[in-house]
């Protein structure tokens, strides 16, 4: 009978089921949107270097620079290797602002010294050639890697690769060219137009082999925050009491992403059950008007022996049919609408739509149908049958 009074009012229940559609693909689509943005977010970080554990030194005193002990040096760099068993990778780097001679015309760039395992630590991709190697390294080989913004200007008609490019006095050999996976927008030592050259070499520019950034990647997140201590550690036991370090990892930022989307869920969540909460209020008003619309056809029923709860039901499930109905059209649209769009988004952009939000969806959908249908169910029992037969 539920049925039969609503297929009878295909209109009405149609626009009231509107509002639970909208409810319900709103929460879905909010959780959906809100997953995918997290995920995003964390990965374009961890992207930067992932597990990544950095320091750098400051000063040596309060209003002092530091001094030459208390540079960082290769030792310092194999000492946090063989010192840390959660350390996946160590490398370091020096940068140096110089310029390149190409065809005779000077250009600006940031020259950096490396040592073994930097492209993997700070995720560097490879276009063209190669990446400097372990032999590079050892035999102090003249060869370099090119930024992709800089090998497009200094070698605009032809393949970088073996070509020579004269770097201050020397002249180095280009072996590849290379970008970052997630842009550091200048904030690293990868720079639009950077030169990168095994950092034994560097000594002829700098007149020395420090180090002024050591990484150290940690085989998981978790042990992200011990290698820190531990790297802190290791410098203070190395050098004078006096020596700064900054050490640094992406723990901070993560964390401020996860509670930042957190933040955004929670309000756009909020949204959707405001949404919930108007089509439920919309489900009541239109109930308790069916209600006075069909008090005749419930004084004929009583009469004819129906129980008062048969016609609480009768009303409640109608509300029921409304809601759940509603529920499933929005979460299917809610669904369908992620896999759509998933052709035209860039590649890599992660869409997930979280089935917990569709249970949950659902759920909270039918209980509104419950709760707002309640009042107009029962007030429909509660009529007396004379009175609603004399109803006109």
């Amino acid at each position: 009978m539920a049925l039969e009074a609503l297929r009878a009012n295909k209109l009405k229940a149609t626009l009231t089921m509107l509002g639970v559609v909208i409810g319900s693909a709103c929460i879905v689509l909010v959780a959906t949107v809100a997953t995918t943005g997290k995920e995003y977010i964390l990965s374009a970080i961890e992207a930067v270097g992932s597990n990544l554990v950095s320091v750098e030194v400051v000063r040596a005193g309060l209003g002092q620079r530091a001094v030459q002990s208390d540079e960082l040096t290769m030792a310092d760099m194999e000492a946090i290797r063989a010192g840390i068993p959660a350390v996946k990778e160590v490398a370091g780097s020096y940068p140096i602002g110089m310029a390149v001679v190409v065809d005779g015309v000077e250009r600006a760039v940031t020259l950096t010294g490396v040592t073994q395992g930097f492209q993997n630590i700070r995720n560097l991709v490879v276009l063209r050639g190669r990446f400097l190697d372990a032999q590079d390294m050892d035999t102090r080989a003249k060869v370099c890697s090119l930024s992709e913004k800089l090998a497009a200007r200094a070698f605009p008609h032809e393949d970088p690769v073996g070509r020579l490019l004269r770097v201050g006095e020397l002249q180095f050999t280009v072996v590849g060219v290379f970008r970052e996976r997630m842009s550091t927008f200048g904030l690293s030592e990868i720079q639009d137009e950077t030169v990168i050259i095994p950092l034994s070499l560097l000594k002829y520019y700098s007149g020395n082999e420090f180090i002024r950034v050591i990484y150290a990647q940690a085989g998981s997140l978790e042990d992200v925050p011990g290698v820190t201590r531990q790297v802190a550690q290791i410098l203070k036991s190395r050098h004078r009491p006096d020596a700064v370090y900054k050490v640094d990892n992406l723990n901070a930022i993560l964390e401020t992403a996860r509670k930042i989307s957190l933040a955004l869920t929670i309000i756009l969540l909020l949204v959707g059950f405001i949404a919930l909460v108007i089509s439920g209020i919309g489900i009541m008003n239109i109930m308790l008007v069916t209600v006075t619309e069909r008090t005749r056809e419930i004084g004929v029923r009583m009469a004819v022996g129906a129980p008062r709860r048969e016609i609480r039901w009768q009303f409640l499930l109608e509300a029921i049919l409304i809601s759940g109905t509603g529920a499933l059209t929005g979460i299917l649209i809610a669904v369908s609408i992620p896999l759509l769009l998933r052709p035209l988004l860039p590649g890599g952009f992660p869409v997930s739509v979280s089935w917990i939000s569709v249970i949950v969806a659902f759920l909270v959908t039918c209980l509104t149908g419950v709760l707002f249908g309640y009042l107009p169910a029962n007030r429909a029992a509660g009529l007396q049958p004379t009175e609603s037969l004399r109803y006109e």
